[in-house]
């Protein structure tokens, strides 16, 4: 067989698999395309905006807890030192 031969039965078994109508392969195209971006999105394990903001927050409070800490811990240890 020939390579124009073989290229030319590719490239008709291609065109038997694919739909007449472009809006139904553009259909097919999305889900799958959709199916697969969700896939990947979900092994990123994401959060969204506001867990960030939330996440944000706490941490926000807690720093701020820990200079307190630090700060009271200094006193106490000039104190002893007196």
């Amino acid at each position: 067989m020939d390579q124009n031969r073989l290229i030319d039965d590719i490239l008709a078994g291609l065109r038997e698999a694919l739909p007449l109508d472009p809006a139904v392969l553009r259909e097919d195209f999305e889900r799958h395309l959709r199916t697969a971006l969700e896939r990947v999105l979900a092994r990123m394990n994401l959060v969204t905006r506001e867990e960030l903001e939330v996440q944000e927050a706490v941490l926000a409070r807690t720093r701020e807890k820990l200079e307190a800490l630090v700060q009271k811990v200094a006193e106490l240890e000039a104190r002893l030192g007196e």
